[in-house]
């Protein structure tokens, strides 16, 4: 049986308020692609929300992180029951490459690449501000990649809420000030 400590090696820090992590994954690039673009297998480890696959396009992100895995454990008091995020589409090769705008100021990339019988997902997220969000972000996109592998690999999940904090504390500790 896989474990949630056999998932997620930590992601780094590539410039100031760039923050970069990486995945191999089981299936084909199309599979992991149709998981990135499709609201409905994207609402499973992420946030759900319709995409128009063209340039400018408009979207959004509706974040419900109480409903991914069977054991959410006990959410952050800031955090809501519901986040929503506009978004634009600002590059689209399919299916090797998304990216799309975070918030008005910020940029995110998934690229793919075949690897045997899996695929490599980087997630670049550019231009995060302060260090909260940065910290925020990065053990975000940790959890959620964690339970995107999960769900690819048809394996259990622990408690997300448990985990994004572990993973927060973590990136404190492995980023400066």
């Amino acid at each position: 049986m896989t474990t949630l400590a056999e998932f997620g090696a930590p992601g780094a820090l590539i410039e100031p308020t760039t923050f970069r992590i990486e995945r191999r994954l089981p299936g084909s690039i199309e599979r992991v692609w149709a998981y990135l673009t499709d609201s409905e297998l994207r609402k499973l480890w992420l946030a759900s929300g319709v995409m128009d696959l063209t340039v400018g396009a408009p979207f959004e992100l509706v974040w419900q992180n109480d409903r991914l895995v069977d054991d959410m454990g006990q959410r952050p008091a800031d955090f809501g029951e519901e986040h929503r995020m506009d978004s634009r589409i600002l590059l689209v090769e399919p299916p090797r490459k998304l990216v799309f705008s975070w918030f008005e100021t910020g940029e995110v990339t998934f690229d793919l690449m075949p690897d045997g019988d899996g695929v490599i997902l980087t997630v670049t997220h550019r231009r995060l501000s302060g260090r909260s969000g940065l910290l925020s972000v990065s053990a975000g996109w940790h959890a959620h990649l964690d339970v995107l592998a999960a769900r690819l690999a048809g394996a259990p999940f622990g408690s997300f809420w448990d985990r994004w904090r572990a993973l927060k504390e973590d990136y404190a500790r492995r980023f400066p000030e």
